[in-house]
């Protein structure tokens, strides 16, 4: 049976909004975990048969097919192409599938798989924004059928998070601990140098620039979002920058280059959920794949589900019935941030070291995406 195997993972530090990576270009940016991942594994990169790579708001410097331009501005070989996706914030962790799949497909030995988003330069839904002058002033208005099946309500992350915190009756008070400890964590993890061997610095950025001080007194002094609601800036994912990649490789691959595998692709999977809710399909997507799997989640020893909002992680937990203990456990996107297209691979690069510390088995990464669908990988330690 062909198997897909993660050789490497790399990302940059991940960098706060107009911090140290905001002037770099999304094409350097990208080129950077490339070369990284390149040079870490010593493979020949005229023999890596593709490059895939996540991002979302493909406008400015994202557009044209930033994984090709990436590529490119890396000087690699211009034989090797290059393909974008579009899975909103699960954009590279698809762009890790894609690439699996061409392996386990037998049509691909080497892959390149991540992702690249420069926030700082690019607004969030600047995309959606720039369609307002061809009279789109959403991209579900003036759509027939998605007005007779969803209405014309609010379609938003932030509407999407406040139905979750209501639905599961999570508390204000436990979104704000969920976030203090992300923070905790997040220092906690940099201080012992946890992420060192992932991270590749890059200018001015050298270390996560996300964490700081809070406390529960100072989030309880936030407006929220909507009267009365339970939402606040800080219980959300901050505005980031970052790139990330890994190297996937085949069994053939494997052996032709001498490369040492550092896990196993062993399941790869995505489900969708109610759009308007937006970020609750983790749960019928880790439902999914842990019974295609032939697992419990008790059989996972490590869990990275990006924390867009506070809400879509302890509405999963509950759910799913995980322990809260093996949940980002180096802390999450509240307090290391989220640079939507670069985020699944970013996380995966964490889980894949942190699996390693700890001498476990199994790791799932689970992300909510735009359109209320999410990925889930399941990987095993070599």
């Amino acid at each position: 049976m062909t198997e897909a195997y993660i050789v490497d993972a790399v990302r940059t530090p991940i960098g706060k909004k107009k911090g140290g990576l905001s002037g770099v270009h999304p094409a350097d940016l990208g080129a950077h975990v490339i070369k990284a991942v390149v040079e870490r594994t010593g493979i020949d990169p005229g023999d890596v048969d593709d490059v895939v790579f996540g991002c979302v708001d493909a406008i400015g410097g994202q557009a044209g097919n930033i994984a090709r331009t990436a590529w490119l501005a890396a000087g690699y070989p211009q034989h090797v192409p290059g393909v974008t996706v579009d899975r909103q914030c699960g954009s590279s962790q698809q762009a890790l599938h894609f690439g699996a799949q061409a392996i386990l497909s037998n049509t691909a030995d080497l892959i390149i798989a991540g992702g690249v988003q420069n926030m700082s330069q690019i607004p969030i839904s600047s995309a959606m924004t720039a369609g307002q002058q061809y009279g789109f002033d959403t991209p579900f208005g003036g759509s027939k059928g998605w007005t007779e099946r969803y209405g014309s309500d609010e379609v938003s992350q932030f509407k999407g998070a406040e139905m979750i915190a209501e639905k599961w009756d999570i508390s204000r008070e436990e979104l704000e601990q969920w976030a203090l400890q992300s923070h905790e964590r997040a220092k906690a993890a940099i201080a012992a140098g946890r992420f060192d061997n992932e991270t590749v610095p890059l200018g001015d950025a050298t270390v996560d620039e996300g964490p700081r001080e809070t406390s529960l007194e100072k989030m309880a002094s936030l407006q929220p979002l909507v009267e009365g609601g339970r939402i606040t800036a800080a219980v959300a994912s901050q505005i980031s920058d970052g790139a990330s990649a890994v190297l996937l490789a085949s069994d053939e691959a494997v052996k032709k280059y001498n490369l040492k595998p550092r896990a196993r692709i062993h399941h790869l999977s995505a489900r969708g959920d109610d759009p308007i809710y937006m970020l609750t399909a983790p749960i019928p997507a880790t439902q999914h794949a842990l019974e295609k799997a032939g697992l419990t989640i008790d059989d996972i020893d490590l869990i990275e589900i990006n924390e867009a909002f506070a809400p879509v992680v302890l509405a999963w937990i509950k759910e799913i019935g995980a322990d809260p203990a093996k949940v980002n456990v180096n802390g999450g996107a509240i307090a290391l941030g989220h640079p939507l297209g670069a985020t699944g691979t970013k996380l995966m690069s964490t889980l894949l070291n942190e699996l390693e510390r700890i001498g476990g088995r199994y790791g799932l990464l689970t992300i909510c995406e735009g359109g209320g669908t999410a990925n889930v990988t399941i990987i095993e330690r070599l």
